[in-house]
């Protein structure tokens, strides 16, 4: 199978029909792909990430204007075919020898593994050696289809976690954030919402200069990173490698292929792959790596590289939005290149041309939560781009920094103040209280949202935070407070309850919930307001 050439990618059409395409085929005007259909979650993120991969290398417009023209119009069917068709030779992936896409050059002669090991959430030998594999049970994929073996191959090397002893983690780490551009409109076709996010050729400091192992690694013997082999720096390679990464050293066995049904897709096959390869040491990204897709954390005295943003537990939300979206300066949380691009240039290509960025463009985020070699969860989540005067940015940004702030001091003050009222030694007490959080950031979303347009909709030369935004604020985040405590607090057996105890806790929390010093500075904001109204 070769992945430029053959129909191998699930879509849905814009009448509803399914079927397989070769990557060129997303340009196709008559009865456009409107989506990918993808057997798993992970897959679906993973095959919009190659897909975008494959435009940035391929298809790159030369600055902003050619984006947005490309936008608007893409390029003939043929033209794409045929641009597309000089980089086949990178994208075998079953022929016999040669290189064949993100697996190891040479034959590996390494331990051999069942094919469910390429799945993130897979057990892992000891575990089901130790018939430990109680929530996620091995012996589930035995045998799959050579579609799936591709994407969960392109799955793995781009997300790969911890994996043992010389077994690398991904060029972004193990199991990084994605964030990506996405049309509001469920009906935009697969080629709008991946146009989104590819970057101009001045946003790289060299383009693609055809076949070449500096972009795809595995047209060469694999950089070893063993004791006597070397680290690979962005200074090593094409900037474009971001997109091709490939830590893991992985070889399929073709050559004891099966027939049946494959155990991820379901589909019919007559060439179901049940095995690879695998040996430790292989290429290890080192240095600072910035994936123009995926958000960063960034050391304000530039001492440590940048730090990939990671899965967390208690899931994804509005806490994350302006390091997302923006710049977090209170962490140093800084959006993907991608989101940035489209912020600072892209939005105002779209305002020029009078269309409303807020019916045009939404963040969609996800990634894994990794406990070193472990998934825990996968998640994922749908949040707003608004566009912000730049002249009015900086205020915007901190006006959201202290919302922000101000429900993270509640959400700590609240946890605490549980504890407090279920046990009678509360700092003694162990256990996972992120439901207590969960909840919180839940009931607030949908107001903190609703803040944000207004913010939004200031005039460029606003300096303060508007009392009205304050003041309702102020009183959704305290009154949460109170609704998550009684909830979690009152939902108990009756007979544990130490109602003295219980009370104690609820009247520190309110005396605490008024001296929080974010919360005091907005109920100054909110005060201004009162005051205007009093005086008429």
């Amino acid at each position: 199978m070769n992945l430029i050439e053959d129909a191998w990618i699930p879509v849905v059409r814009q009448d509803g029909t399914k079927e397989k395409i070769a990557p060129w085929q997303i340009v196709e005007i008559d009865n456009p792909v409107i989506d990918i259909v993808a057997p798993r979650a992970d897959f679906y993120g993973a095959m919009y990430q190659l897909l975008i991969g494959l435009l940035q290398t391929i298809l790159p417009p030369i600055d902003e204007d050619e984006w947005f023209q490309y936008s608007v119009s893409p390029s003939s069917e043929d033209e794409v075919k045929e641009k597309f068709g000089r980089f086949s030779g990178a994208f075998e992936f079953s022929k016999k020898s040669g290189p064949r896409f993100l697996q190891d050059f040479d034959s590996l002669g390494g331990e051999l593994k069942g094919v469910a090991s390429l799945l993130i959430e897979a057990p892992g030998g000891k575990t089901l050696k130790d018939n430990l594999d109680h929530f996620v049970k091995g012996g589930q994929v035995e045998k799959i289809c050579e579609s799936c073996a591709a994407i969960a191959l392109f799955t793995l090397q781009t997300n790969a976690p911890s994996g043992g002893v010389g077994h690398r983690v991904g060029l972004r780490g193990g199991g990084p954030m994605t964030t990506l551009v996405m049309p509001q409109s469920d009906h935009a076709t697969l080629w709008q919402k991946l146009w989104l996010n590819i970057l101009p050729q001045e946003d790289f400091s060299s383009a693609s200069n055809g076949l070449n192992s500096l972009i795809f690694p595995w047209l060469a013997p694999t950089r070893i990173s063993d004791k006597t082999g070397v680290n690979t720096t962005p200074e090593d390679v094409n900037p474009l490698q971001m997109y091709w990464g490939m830590p893991r050293r992985i070889r399929f066995d073709f050559d004891n292929l099966q027939t049946g049904c494959c155990d991820i897709c379901g589909e019919k096959n007559e060439h179901l792959l049940s095995h690879f390869e695998t040996k430790n040491y292989g290429i290890n990204y080192e240095g600072p790596w910035v994936h123009p897709l995926t958000p960063y954390r960034i050391d304000p005295e530039n001492k440590e590289p940048p730090l990939s943003l990671k899965g967390q537990q208690g899931g994804l939300g509005y806490r994350h939005w302006l390091g997302f979206v923006w710049q977090d300066d209170s962490n140093g949380d800084r959006a993907a290149r991608v989101i940035r691009s489209f912020n600072e240039e892209k939005i105002e290509l779209l305002q020029y041309q009078g269309k409303d960025v807020i019916d045009v463009a939404r963040l969609w985020c996800f990634g894994y939560d990794m406990d070193n070699m472990k998934a825990r969860c996968w998640y994922e989540q749908k949040m707003p781009l608004i566009y912000v005067d730049k002249d009015y940015r900086e205020e915007f940004v901190g006006f959201v920094q202290s919302m922000v702030q101000s429900a993270k001091e509640v959400v700590s003050t609240l946890r605490g103040q549980i504890k407090q009222a279920w046990f009678s030694r509360p700092k003694d007490a162990k256990g996972d209280t992120s439901m207590i959080d969960y909840d919180f950031w839940q009931a607030t979303e949908a107001d903190f949202y609703k803040q944000l347009y207004v913010l939004s909709a200031q005039p460029a030369h606003t300096r303060f935070m508007p009392p009205d935004v304050a003041k309702q604020w102020v009183n959704k985040i305290r009154n949460a407070a109170f609704e998550v405590f009684d909830y979690w607090v009152m939902e108990g057996d009756t007979e544990d309850m130490d109602m003295k105890r219980i009370t104690r806790a609820r009247t520190d929390l309110n005396k605490k919930l008024y001296s929080i010093k974010s919360l005091k500075s907005l109920d100054q904001s909110a005060v201004m307001k009162d005051k205007e109204v009093a005086n008429g």
